[in-house]
């Protein structure tokens, strides 16, 4: 397994910090070109895509092209699975769309491992590595790729949901008070609502109610998602 990189793309401060880590990460990896998008589902109108990548400047038209998304066999896949796909030429063959292979695999995108990370509130983060020669064909190396690519993964949605979602799509941060933060935080520790009220000298009820409150105020039905949104927009850290 690859050593470094995860804690570090966390530890990202700022939209290049992050594309510089993911793209350090992917040339570690053995790949050239990598994309990571959040993509948030909107109850009426479109999906907003939010992308970091390192596409070649010649592609990048084609590759933003939404529509193009729309019919991409790898695309597609991780819009319905969480299972990682290993693709190649004959992923886009099988579909009727060895076009489409052509046209990206002059810019180097022939082979490549692609995943998406379903979550709540309608939020999903698909992460994907290309390069021009094939994939490892040793079963325990190709398993070790596919494996640290996840795990990169895991590490690296958290980062660009904290980095790209505040000025993406909150209009404005909820309005919690200090003694909520305090419950949330000691919660994110794991701590029942008995052991955060022993911890700040206040009653279980009281912290509960605390916890109910901050679960509200931001739109969540229960505090492990008021956690995770507090933790994304920057409210605990």
């Amino acid at each position: 397994m690859l050593q470094g990189g995860y804690t570090e793309v966390l530890k990202s401060r700022s939209r290049e910090e992050f594309q510089g880590e993911i793209i350090a990460f992917t040339k570690r990896l053995g790949f050239d070109t990598v994309s990571a998008t959040v993509v948030i589902d909107h109850l009426l109108g479109e999906a907003e895509f939010i992308t970091i990548d390192n596409t070649p400047q010649a592609y990048i038209q084609a590759f933003q092209n939404r529509e193009n998304w729309r019919r991409d066999p790898v695309m597609q896949h991780c819009k319905h699975q969480s299972m990682p796909i290993i693709w190649s030429q004959d992923t886009y063959v099988r579909e009727g769309m060895g076009d489409k292979w052509e046209e990206q695999a002059r810019f180097g995108y022939r082979h490549g491992i692609a995943l998406a990370l379903h979550l709540p509130e309608g939020r999903h983060f698909f992460f994907g590595v290309d390069r021009d020669q094939p994939v490892p064909m040793d079963a325990g190396e190709l398993t070790r790729v596919v494996a640290d690519l996840q795990l990169f993964a895991v590490h690296a949605h958290e980062a660009a949901l904290r980095l790209l979602l505040p000025t993406a799509s909150a209009p404005g941060l909820p309005a919690l008070t200090p003694r909520e933060l305090e419950t949330l935080r000691w919660t994110m520790e794991g701590k029942t609502a008995w052991e955060v009220g022993n911890v700040l000298g206040i009653t279980e009820r009281t912290a509960a109610l605390h916890v109910n409150n901050a679960t509200h105020k931001l739109g969540c039905v229960n505090k492990h998602q008021a956690v995770l949104k507090a933790l994304r927009l920057g409210l605990i850290r």
